[in-house]
């Protein structure tokens, strides 16, 4: 998503519905000192993100793009995965990451970033022959000029597949939740998925899912699934033309056979989707949009350690709201820590 202006959004504060303004902000409030200590073990594709800053004054004189001058040292931060264990942390849970890194410098770097937030990383496989995963961004005068990817999204081998399981297990059994986060890189492989969730649900752990179209469908009786449109309507395909999100909602509910939905609809909100209930829509309520990067790991983050920490679904749903319209505030992928939602959440009751 490449860096922009601001954009604000003067309605959308004031545009609320029932879902929203039946929600008790003071509940909110007190919820937040119950996700602290929770401990969340988040299954994914970790990456690592660069970000190169520079400027541009001239067009090259090889072919017709930008000269990017470097302006500032490179930034490195956990992606992927990885920024969504970042995110429980900064709010004030326990994160263990399963995933896969290279035995490269990029990986080194990825560990030492994720220690820096206090994640646990003993469930980080080190592979020969598979480079970690690394996104890189180059930012001219605030706008993204081009996006540089290096990546293997080959399945894992069925060896690699079982240390995932094991290393997985291990954490789950002590864990408050599950969180799968699926890029579609190779680590969430059919067996994977069947695997630690019937071992999460058989432990009776709250288990959500960032997912990707491939293997959609394989997360069946999970707590909460946490499609975006285009996600769901990929994983649908014929299914979904015609069909207006609602009906795409409550087909998705019923073939996954899980207790909920929770479908993101960009600047339309968050639409939930429960058996036998009204379908419930949450606006945003982002001040001001600077990158919308990074916005999905805050909301899965958040909704899960609201859950374990006894939310209802509206209430997990709105403290993720909430905190997805700070980290939109912010340039590049981000956190946001439980200081800020907390000073948020007292800023719109004193409003």
């Amino acid at each position: 998503m490449p860096f922009m202006k601001p954009i604000k959004h003067p309605a959308s504060a004031a545009k609320s519905n029932s879902a929203l303004a039946s929600v008790d902000k003071s509940e909110l409030l007190s919820l937040i000192g119950g996700l602290q200590k929770k401990k969340i073990v988040v299954v994914g594709d970790v990456m690592l993100d660069v970000y190169i800053h520079g400027n541009v004054a001239r067009i090259s004189p090889e072919a017709p793009i930008p000269v990017v001058e470097i302006s500032e040292k490179d930034r490195k931060m956990p992606g992927g995965a990885a920024n969504v264990a970042c995110n429980i942390t900064a709010l004030g849970g326990e994160a263990s990451i399963i995933g896969t890194t290279g035995r490269d410098s990029a990986g080194k770097e990825l560990v030492k970033e994720l220690k820096t937030y206090g994640v646990n990383t003993s469930g980080l496989l080190a592979l020969f022959g598979r480079p970690t995963t690394e996104k890189t961004r180059v930012i001219a005068n605030t706008q993204q000029v081009v996006r540089i990817d290096r990546e293997v999204k080959s399945a894992l081998s069925d060896k690699e597949q079982k240390q995932v399981i094991q290393k997985a297990m291990k954490e789950i059994q002590t864990s408050d939740g599950v969180i799968f986060e699926d890029y579609n890189k190779g680590l969430l492989t059919a067996r994977v998925i069947r695997k630690l969730v019937a071992f999460a649900r058989a432990k009776k752990k709250i288990i959500t899912v960032d997912p990707k179209f491939s293997n959609f469908f394989e997360f069946k009786g999970v707590t909460v699934m946490k499609p975006n449109m285009k996600e769901v309507t990929e994983a649908l395909g014929p299914e979904a033309v015609g069909q207006n999100f609602e009906t795409i909602g409550f087909k998705v509910l019923k073939r996954l056979q899980c207790k909920s939905v929770v479908l993101t609809r960009s600047e339309h909100g968050m639409t939930l989707f429960e058996p036998n209930q009204p379908v419930r829509t949450i606006p945003t309520v982002a001040r001001e949009v600077f990158d919308v990067s990074g916005a999905g790991d805050t909301v899965i983050a958040t909704l899960t350690l609201a859950l374990t920490a006894g939310a209802t679904l509206l209430q997990a749903a709105a403290l993720a709201n909430y905190a997805a319209g700070i980290e939109v505030e912010k340039l590049g992928v981000a956190t946001v820590s439980a200081e800020e939602l907390s000073q948020r959440l007292l800023e719109e009751m004193n409003h």
